[in-house]
């Protein structure tokens, strides 16, 4: 088995459900200061909730740097009794790999770790730094994972120029498509107050839910904006409204409905939040009178448009797989949205997520050794050519 594969099934055999580490951030600190990396653990959280971070670095600090970015951590693996095999014991059955994080995301840090080995064995002194990123609280609240460390290197000048996310970004090969950007989210949380009463007599009280409804209807049919050639229009979407007391004759006193925004480059979280709050007035729902909105902005949009580090990463795929890759801002949100804060070009690319987060998630043993000479080979391009 290939080295790539053999540190795959070991990660895999570490049961490191968020915030857990289990020991991952050390066996690949030992195959990286091996290779030459100096190694910061930066651990946050509370006693209960600690998170395990490493920052490792190889190079001076002074050249251009590409950092490899990911998370030890996975979900929770639901009934084991759903399983075919035990999650954390990596079992080969029909050309796949199973295991809880098997594609999200062990197979891309192995990749990363031995593709990072082979290239300095290669080149010794090469002219760009290497870094990695990596974080046990990725898949959880993400309050002391990347966050922090993006904190940390911001402060004292860390220079990172390109930076690639392990993430499982692939559809049906191993580099058909890489994200280059992705959506901001952002939750609100409206309190909409009425007058609780007797459903009998409805004069004597003031329904929220009858008073929310011409809002709701007007949010949901709003068009936000257009996207653009990177992202997709911004979308509005309710996830759960609370009210009533249980009690079929009675009229609640409030409803509480959470909603969210996944949000394109062409709108801001200001603009956003103006508009509800405008739509909401003209239905006759006065702040702090009427209703009360909370706001938690998950993260800002990000975008990479084609240059140094995409074209590297394309013309590695190309090479490697033959494959003219599609560049998407689809899906959910990353460690990528903090990186992009103190990075100015950052991208993901991994196996297919097809399996990830469900039972029995696997990924398949012909694109592990791709994707890890797909990272080498990024690598040697950007060393070729390292003016970030």
């Amino acid at each position: 088995m290939s080295d790539t594969l053999l540190l795959t099934e070991a990660l895999i055999a570490r049961p490191s459900v968020t915030p857990r580490d289990e020991g991952c951030l050390e066996l690949i600190g030992e195959r990286l200061a091996a290779a030459g990396f100096r190694l910061e653990r930066i651990d946050s959280g509370p006693d209960d909730f600690r998170v395990a971070n490493l920052w490792a670095r190889h190079g001076t600090g002074q050249q251009p740097t590409l950092v490899f970015a990911g998370h030890t951590d996975v979900v929770p693996t639901g009934p084991l009794a759903n399983w075919a095999s035990d999650p954390f014991t990596p079992t080969h059955r029909d050309g796949r790999l199973f295991g809880r994080g098997a594609s999200d995301m062990k197979a891309s840090l192995a990749a990363m770790v031995v593709a990072c080995e082979e290239f300095l064995a290669a080149h010794p002194q090469p002219a760009i730094d290497i870094a990695f990123l990596l974080t046990s609280d990725e898949e959880g609240p993400a309050l002391d994972g990347t966050v922090v460390v993006c904190r940390q290197l911001q402060g004292r000048g860390e220079r990172l120029d390109w930076c690639i996310v392990g993430e499982p970004t692939s559809v049906e090969r191993t580099g058909d498509m890489i994200k280059n950007g992705r959506r901001g989210t952002m939750s609100g949380k409206l309190t909409v107050k009425g007058i609780q009463g007797h459903i009998a007599y409805p004069h004597l009280a003031r329904n929220p839910i009858h008073l929310a409804a011409p809002a709701l209807a007007e949010l949901a049919a709003t068009r936000w904006d257009d996207g653009n050639a990177f992202f997709p229009p911004t979308s509005w979407q309710v996830s759960n409204i609370h009210g009533g007391t249980g009690a079929s004759n009675v009229i609640p006193g409030t409803v509480v409905i959470d909603f969210n925004f996944r949000f394109s480059t062409e709108s801001t979280a200001e603009s956003l939040q103006q508009r509800v709050l405008d739509i909401l007035a003209r239905h006759g729902l006065e702040a702090g009178r009427d209703h009360d909105l909370v706001w938690t902005v998950g993260g800002q949009p990000f975008l990479t448009p084609p240059g140094t580090l995409v074209d590297a990463v394309r013309a590695a795929i190309a090479d490697e797989t033959g494959i003219t890759t599609e560049l998407s801002t689809t899906g959910g949100t990353s460690d990528g949205r903090f990186i992009a804060r103190v990075c100015p070009q950052v991208i993901e690319l991994g196996p297919p997520n097809a399996t990830i987060h469900k039972v029995d998630e696997n990924v398949a043993l012909a694109d592990i050794e791709p994707l890890k000479n797909i990272y080498r080979r990024t690598l040697e391009r950007l060393n070729a050519a390292p003016q970030a």
